[in-house]
């Protein structure tokens, strides 16, 4: 751990990427959590902010838009600061105020109901009962690249009505825009990446919109009043966002799911014995994993919050990943629990007129996965280091290696 923790509360900067690969970014919010909920860091690789680890501010915060703004032009929704030059085309629905969020949300959210989650719900289990079927048995193998990757690529490509054998790109072009590798030492590669996913969405774009109507969220973006309104570099802010939030945060929710149960094997237990607790066993991985563990805002005004004076374009970081884990609330939430009674009130779908249009998506595959592990009886156990992303915004889980028991 940092020799800036435990005991210089003041010095802390709890954004080190390193923090959220070595697992030691939780005692540092549970510090801040007990000692200053409301910290300011003046000086870190992503410039000032401050800091807000507690359940209760994060949800005050997100409750005031108008106050606490997550527009691109302000610098969006992470703690990574946009480039200006890739703003003009970065912007998207998620880093949006009202009005124009409500505007650009409601096209999106028809993709998203329940009943086009039942529409969706045969194909995610007919595909996750062939993704388990083909797993190897009697070797070490990377649930990562083997479940958690092919399973939600192969979503994305269904929700957009991608190229199916054009698939993978989706997880290339995911990467590039979330990799700080990528964004600090390859830009040249990444800009090249991104122009490349440009071109062959304006490509999509405009097959879409000489065939009419489709139930598929591409073309219902196209068509709608709202989204047709749009120009080429807000489509493809929107591509990206959507791009990452269904690629990332399912992905590693199914990765954490591998780990969890390697860890308290007697939680698969008590699944096999309840199935009851499925559904409540996915909001609680959700709930453990964080895989947002951040968003960010940045404040409109000057003003005071519970004493501290935040001044018009502080930055101010949201941590998911410590509201999720406190102890007032989740009690032992360090601990993967699949009959935890309030796993649903976790904050990785966020507050608010922004919490995630998707998360209906992601509870069903995550729910999906767990069921059709149970009807096969699949027991993991581990086989080496889990690896995980040295990065500040997404819980990126690089490695599961297990073996089936």
């Amino acid at each position: 751990m940092s020799t800036d923790t435990l005991d210089r509360t003041a010095s802390l900067d709890p954004s080190l990427p390193e923090r959220f690969a070595d697992g030691s970014a939780h005692a540092i919010f549970a510090q801040l959590r007990r000692e200053a909920p409301v910290h300011w860091c003046p000086e870190s690789q992503f410039g000032p902010f401050w800091s807000i680890s507690s359940y209760d501010d994060i949800v005050a915060i997100e409750a005031q838009p108008a106050l606490f703004s997550s527009e691109a032009k302000h610098g969006g929704v992470s703690i990574i600061e946009i480039n200006p030059a890739e703003a003009s085309y970065m912007e998207s629905f998620i880093m949006m105020d009202p009005p124009r969020h409500a505007q650009r949300r409601r096209t999106i959210a028809p993709a998203f109901t329940p009943s086009e989650m039942a529409r969706l719900a045969d194909s995610i289990r007919t595909r996750t009962a062939a993704c388990l079927d083909a797993l190897p048995r009697g070797e070490t193998f990377n649930w990562v690249d083997r479940v958690s990757i092919p399973l939600t690529i192969d979503m994305l490509a269904i929700l957009f009505d991608f190229p199916w054998d054009e698939r993978d790109s989706l997880r290339i072009w995911s990467d590039a825009i979330t990799s700080l590798d990528m964004i600090a030492n390859r830009s040249q590669e990444r800009v090249g990446l991104l122009f490349q996913m440009a071109g062959r969405f304006h490509q999509l774009w405009l097959e879409r919109q000489a065939a009419g109507p489709a139930p598929d969220l591409l073309s219902m973006m196209i068509h709608s009043q709202s989204f047709g309104e749009m120009d080429a570099a807000e489509f493809m802010g929107n591509m990206a966002t959507l791009i990452v939030g269904g690629n990332d945060t399912t992905r590693n929710s199914m990765s954490g799911l591998a780990e969890a149960l390697t860890l308290w094997p007697d939680q698969w237990d008590k699944l096999r014995s309840d199935p009851s607790l499925v559904a409540n066993a996915a909001s609680e991985i959700i709930r453990w994993q964080s895989p947002a563990l951040h968003m960010r805002r940045t404040a409109l005004e000057d003003t005071d919050f519970k004493g501290h004076q935040i001044r018009k374009g502080d930055k101010l970081v949201l941590w998911y990943v410590s509201a999720n884990r406190e102890e007032g609330l989740f009690p032992n939430g360090d601990l993967f629990l699949v009959d935890r009674p309030n796993a649903r009130r976790h904050l990785c779908f966020g507050y608010g007129i922004h919490r995630c249009v998707g998360a209906r998506l992601a509870e069903l595959q995550l729910q999906v996965l767990i069921e059709e592990m149970l009807q096969r009886d699949i027991r993991l156990e581990t086989s080496g280091e889990v690896e995980r992303a040295a990065h500040p915004f997404l819980a990126i889980v690089n490695r599961v290696p297990v073996r089936l028991g």
